[in-house]
């Protein structure tokens, strides 16, 4: 959603024409756009793109747990992303995308998928496992030392760990 607000702001200002999804659709699997209301169209783009984002950030969460807490894999996740679309798909699919220099629209597809990347690849602090409050001893988990406890939350109790 991040790259479809980007891509809208890249169109209104006209660094691109046509959306990468709009092209994918119109171009590429023209059929498949055709067998959708015309009023609707626009709609299946948008939908598509959500679903094409939807699946890279699904296999993001794939990369090893280590590679994904560098707040660098994310933006280059992002790039690596953009990169396929350019050499791969786009030629596979024949679309015009594919062909001549555009730099410009090169260079502003490149940077939503950079934003595509830092939104999927959330930095290494980002946790949810716990509020960050202090309990009432002052230590942030509720151990007197500060270590985490092995009860504590996002961990497993004694019970789960037997293997019953």
């Amino acid at each position: 959603m991040a790259m479809s607000g980007m891509r809208q702001v890249a169109v209104g200002v006209g660094a691109i024409d046509r959306t990468p999804p709009d092209a994918v659709l119109r171009e590429g699997v023209p059929r498949l756009l055709e067998s959708v209301p015309e009023h609707r169209r626009m709609a299946a783009v948008e939908l598509a793109h959500w679903g094409y984002g939807a699946t890279a950030g699904a296999a993001f969460a794939l990369l090893p747990a280590g590679l994904r807490r560098s707040r660098l894999t994310g933006p280059l996740y992002g790039v690596a992303v953009w990169g396929l679309f350019e050499v791969g798909v786009a030629p596979l699919l024949g679309l015009a995308h594919a062909y001549g220099s555009r730099p410009r629209e090169r260079w502003a597809l490149l940077v939503d998928h950079v934003v595509f990347g830092l939104v999927v690849g959330a930095p290494p602090e980002a946790s949810v496992t716990g509020s960050g409050e202090p309990d009432a001893d002052g230590s942030p988990d509720g151990s007197p030392d500060g270590e985490p406890r092995e009860d504590g939350p996002g961990t497993t109790g004694p019970e789960d760990r037997s293997g019953a």
